[in-house]
């Protein structure tokens, strides 16, 4: 099963007021593990960004000139997610997004059942609960220390982790698992410890173990290092 974790930064909160993506980050897992290959991009937007967006992910006007728009990374970005389920966080503000810049660039727009969100999960999981990134990262002890601001790429890998967490830790249920390999990883609730074919070998020195059974002369007879049980 392919799932890509995605994440936008955007110059506003509505595609219909004329706001636009200005950052694509996306993480690939297979089978709900991470596979390494991942999706980066910085878009011009062709407008300003609003002093209170920079604030939040610090993508400003010069630094977005000379990135391609929208339009000329769209085939590139629906390659790359194919027909894969999406994992995103608030899914549908980035969808509103992702669909209002496909339709601009004349491209195939992503199916409304096609993400999970991860908002709503937390919600359900821990209703009264704080859900946003930050909040799930405490909770299940993520690093976010390099979070500054928000990135997409960034935001993209700390959720994938936070999102394997969401659905029952990094490790999924393995008696589900496509892949019989997994169930070595197992741990049989009736398993006890072996003795060892070969004993291990000492790691004292023999100049320690000398200097040892000085200092054992040193106490007498009565030490209870003498004593054999």
């Amino acid at each position: 099963m392919r799932e890509i974790v995605l994440d936008t930064e955007t110059t506003g909160f509505e595609p219909s007021e004329g706001h636009r993506i200005v950052e694509i980050g996306a993480v690939e897992l297979l089978n709900h593990m991470p596979t390494g290959k991942t999706y980066h991009q910085y878009i011009n937007p062709e407008r300003d960004v609003p002093a209170e967006a920079f604030a939040v992910h610090g993508l400003n006007t010069d630094f977005l000139r000379d990135f391609p728009v929208f339009g000329k990374i769209a085939d590139a970005f629906l390659e790359f997610v194919g027909d894969a389920r999406l994992i995103i966080h608030n899914a549908a503000f980035d969808i509103k997004f992702l669909n209002a810049e496909l339709g601009w660039a004349r491209r195939r727009l992503l199916p409304d059942d096609v993400a999970i969100d991860t908002l709503m999960m937390a919600r359900r999981k821990f209703p009264g609960s704080p859900a946003s990134l930050d909040a799930l990262c405490r909770r299940f002890g993520v690093d976010n220390s390099a979070r500054e601001k928000h990135g997409a790429l960034l935001d993209s890998e700390i959720l994938a982790e936070v999102y394997l967490e969401l659905i029952g830790g990094r490790q999924p249920d393995f008696a589900l698992s496509s892949q019989p390999s997994r169930r070595q990883n197992v741990v049989s609730a009736n398993w006890r410890p072996q003795p060892r074919p070969a004993p291990l070998p000492s790691r004292l020195t023999e100049d320690e173990a000398a200097r040892h059974a000085a200092f054992v002369d040193a106490l007498g007879d009565a030490a209870i290092w003498r004593k054999r049980h």
